[in-house]
């Protein structure tokens, strides 16, 4: 109860941000905007933001910058790589956060533009948010910009369309796919928490291990429900990576070892943030029940 309790707080603070710091529907052109709010106001797990948040609030410093916008700016950062994901092009899905995906609630073209849109405003916002904290507003822009690039995100992403092209992808292949797809914005998303709280090189890439550590568990863990939950329950069409024949760890691994590979990867991760400064229980019992959404 006390994890849940303490996410929906930070949920609530990151759907305030986001009407505070995201453009209106009705901003011209409407179409653009309402596409971008359309996607955004889906909700979903909120996880990136609410990481910013949390190990933000870790920090001993006497006074840090709000994180809010960093956590906004994020989470348009990745709501952009899902638009895009989902686009005919790509993964091609008629479903994602429990609605429509963006190109069949309004058009392709759209879509496109909306992520982009999204994408643009995710640095835009760290640039005029901590403007006068010039220093801070580098680093954070930095950081988001090298896991939003082509060595990581859309890196990864690439590797994955290449993955599916020849069928016959490697475990190390799939590892390098979802550490930079999936696993960077996680590590990016503890990061840009610590990069506010004012911490140590040594402490960031403490984050960064713990990060990459959970956001394999986080994909495993997806991987999993794709062949064992249902539609209504996450959101968006399971099944389709055993229909299409896509490399995943339970096809790569099956079942069972996945679930290993998750309890070893959250492990790993706990281990990490209890040994950081201040009071980590909530990000330890977040990686927790991240790993038992497969029980």
């Amino acid at each position: 109860m006390e994890v849940t309790n303490k996410l929906k707080s930070l949920v609530a603070r990151i759907e305030t941000g986001l009407d505070q710091h995201v453009p209106a529907a009705d901003t011209r052109p409407s179409q653009l905007h309402a596409a971008m709010r359309y996607s955004l106001e889906a909700g979903g797990k909120r996880l990136r933001p609410a990481l910013v948040l949390a190990v933000a609030e870790l920090s001993e410093a006497p006074k840090i910058p709000d994180p809010l916008p960093a956590a906004v700016a994020i989470e348009c950062l990745h709501t952009y790589s899902l638009i895009h994901d989902d686009l005919p092009c790509m993964d091609d899905d008629d479903l994602r956060r429990g609605r429509a995906t963006v190109h069949r609630e309004f058009d392709e073209a759209t879509a496109l533009l909306a992520g982009d849109s999204l994408l643009t405003h995710a640095f835009a916002l760290l640039a005029e948010a901590y403007a006068a904290t010039p220093t801070l507003s580098h680093a954070l822009i930095r950081e988001l910009s090298d896991t939003a690039g082509s060595q990581r995100l859309i890196g990864g992403q690439m590797a994955d369309l290449l993955g599916e092209a020849k069928g016959d992808a490697t475990p190390e292949d799939l590892d390098y796919i979802h550490l930079n797809k999936t696993a960077a914005m996680i590590e990016t998303a503890l990061v840009m928490g610590g990069i506010l709280a004012k911490w140590d090189s040594e402490q960031l890439d403490a984050l960064r291990r713990a990060g990459r550590n959970l956001g394999l568990a986080f994909q495993i863990v997806d991987d999993i429900l794709d062949v064992t939950a249902d539609t209504a329950t996450l959101g968006k069409t399971v099944g389709k990576d055993e229909a299409t024949q896509k490399t995943t760890y339970v096809r790569l691994h099956g079942l069972e070892v996945s679930r290993q590979k998750v309890q070893q990867r959250t492990t790993e991760a706990i281990a990490i943030f209890s040994d950081l400064p201040g009071d980590t229980a909530f990000l330890e019992n977040l990686a927790r029940s991240m790993a038992q959404r497969i029980n």
